[in-house]
């Protein structure tokens, strides 16, 4: 892929670690067919790239995303079902490729997130925002509802607090985000590379394959019964990790009080 060729973002690597920034300041970083159609391809991009062991999403400018740029928004009102259909599974489209990426993702939040922008960081695995930073899911005041973001939004925000603030479309605070778990870490402006950076390093210290895997785990597993047929999965995974090359690797680089050979 030519990320060089983009126009709604840039894509920048540095060791392992591949940063993907939106390039929208002048609008918020509010996102159009196009900035959807570019996330939906570099993310399914780097989710082939054997090198890249984790990805940070940041913004430019002073907000993270305000959801849906206006302009697009007028476009829509004039879209048949079947083209708001259509549409609509492309940002569902965009959002699966955040979420399904392999390789863990480090949502870098300089600043608001509203609406479609809350779906971003619901889709990311990690969420590191500055103290700052103000949240809403704001659909209702436009007549309109957060569907194509509520999987991951609900899985992010929990089913009560999802219930107030899809209803109310109240603006929420930082401090807010991080007691219901939708934040990861709240810092200050000043410590938030350092931070995202430290989470990233520590990611990349790990086995890749296991990283992978523990990713997958937390995505197969969340929310399923407690059963025999669940036991017996977990069972077979952590076997298998155990007979892998870095799983036996890692295994004995402990006890031979080494680093294991994947660690840069």
């Amino acid at each position: 892929m030519q990320y060089d060729k983009l126009e709604n973002l840039s894509v920048e690597f540095a060791g392992q670690v591949a940063t993907v920034t939106l390039n929208r300041p002048d609008v918020r970083n509010a996102f159009n067919e196009a900035m959807i159609a570019e996330l939906t391809a570099v993310f399914r991009a780097l989710d082939q790239h054997d090198d890249v062991r984790a990805v940070v999403l940041a913004a430019n400018g002073k907000a993270f995303c305000a959801g849906a740029d206006l302009n697009w928004m007028k476009k829509m009102a004039g879209y048949s079902d079947d083209e708001n259909r259509a549409d609509a599974l492309r940002l569902a489209d965009m959002l699966a490729a955040i979420y399904r990426c392999s390789k863990p993702v480090i949502a870098r939040v300089n600043g608001d997130a509203y609406a479609g922008g809350m779906g971003l960081i619901s889709a990311c695995d990690i969420v590191v925002a500055v103290d700052s930073a103000r949240f809403c899911l704001s659909e209702a005041r436009l007549g309109l509802i957060p569907a194509t973001i509520a999987p991951y939004v609900i899985r992010a925000l929990g089913e009560q607090a999802s219930r107030r603030y899809f209803t109310t479309a109240e603006q929420f605070d930082c401090a807010t985000a991080l007691r219901l778990g939708l934040v990861s870490e709240a810092v200050s402006a000043e410590r938030l590379d350092e931070t995202v950076q430290q989470l990233a390093a520590v990611l990349c210290s790990n086995g890749p394959h296991a990283v992978r895997a523990c990713k997958q785990l937390v995505q197969d597993i969340a929310g399923r019964e407690l059963d025999t047929a669940l036991i017996e999965d977990t069972a077979a995974r952590i076997a298998q990790a155990r007979a892998s090359a870095e799983g036996r690797e890692g295994v004995a680089s402990f006890l031979e009080k080494r680093a294991p050979a994947w660690r840069p």
